[in-house]
């Protein structure tokens, strides 16, 4: 995924209301702008961090700017959580997610579930339904370890529970998770912050949802799938 104009350096002053921050320009002019990540964003709003943002010229947005990568722990994040459903198009589509690659039609935002929505749904005459559920991801504690969620997620947790009703139903049912920062080669469920999802994700595989991580190259002129990467093997709940 492309930026369509190059991004704008800035400093970061703080993010607050989690929809709003304030930042300089690098030619010293304060600014408010939109954060379009409503998210916890532990550990990427330490006041001073380098930021990159989007300008925007509509005459119907307040703030011009909005925010999209941060720099944290030496590496570029983003986060804004907008873009990973089309990253992961272009990750499914360059064979970066098992076979997924191999259907024939995507179609995006379908109704199921219990009054939900699916992210991406693939269709083939042959291999049926496989429902693609993507979740962003830019938490990391430990050098080279990705984590999801970074504060607790109960809809998170019903999205797990409705791709196993899919996968009882006998559909293909896929937890995608999006890592959008350059530094981490392995992901996990993170069980500390958020037990309730972790025994949910350990359902959903025992029942026969499909775990894939998709790491990004992030970068001012783009953020690009860059292979897969490893999924921490849950320990299976007792049921």
């Amino acid at each position: 995924m492309n930026f369509s104009r190059p991004l704008v350096p800035a400093t970061l002053v703080q993010r607050y209301k989690r929809f709003l921050f304030d930042a300089i320009l690098a030619d010293g002019t304060p600014i408010t702008g939109s954060c379009p990540n409503t998210g916890s964003m532990r550990g990427l709003t330490a006041p001073g961090s380098p930021i990159w943002l989007s300008e925007h010229d509509s005459p119907t947005r307040k703030y011009r700017h909005m925010l999209e990568i941060v720099e944290a722990d030496g590496t570029l994040v983003g986060i804004n959580t907008g873009l990973p459903n089309r990253i992961a198009e272009e990750a499914i589509a360059a064979g970066q997610v098992s076979d997924l690659d191999s259907y024939s039609t995507l179609r995006r935002e379908q109704r199921y579930g219990r009054n939900s929505r699916v992210d991406i749904l693939l269709a083939d005459p042959l291999k049926g339904l496989a429902y693609v559920e993507v979740k962003n991801v830019h938490f990391s504690r430990v050098g080279g370890l990705a984590e999801f969620p970074d504060s607790p997620t109960e809809r998170g947790a019903k999205h797990l529970e409705e791709l196993g009703d899919m996968v009882e139903a006998g559909h293909r049912a896929i937890m995608l998770y999006l890592v959008q920062r350059n530094d981490c080669a392995l992901f996990r469920i993170c069980r500390e912050l958020d037990p309730a999802y972790a025994r949910a994700f350990e359902r959903a595989i025992a029942r026969g949802v499909e775990a894939y991580a998709v790491r990004c190259a992030v970068s001012p002129a783009q953020i690009v799938p860059a292979g897969p990467m490893i999924v921490d093997e849950p320990v299976l709940a007792v049921l």
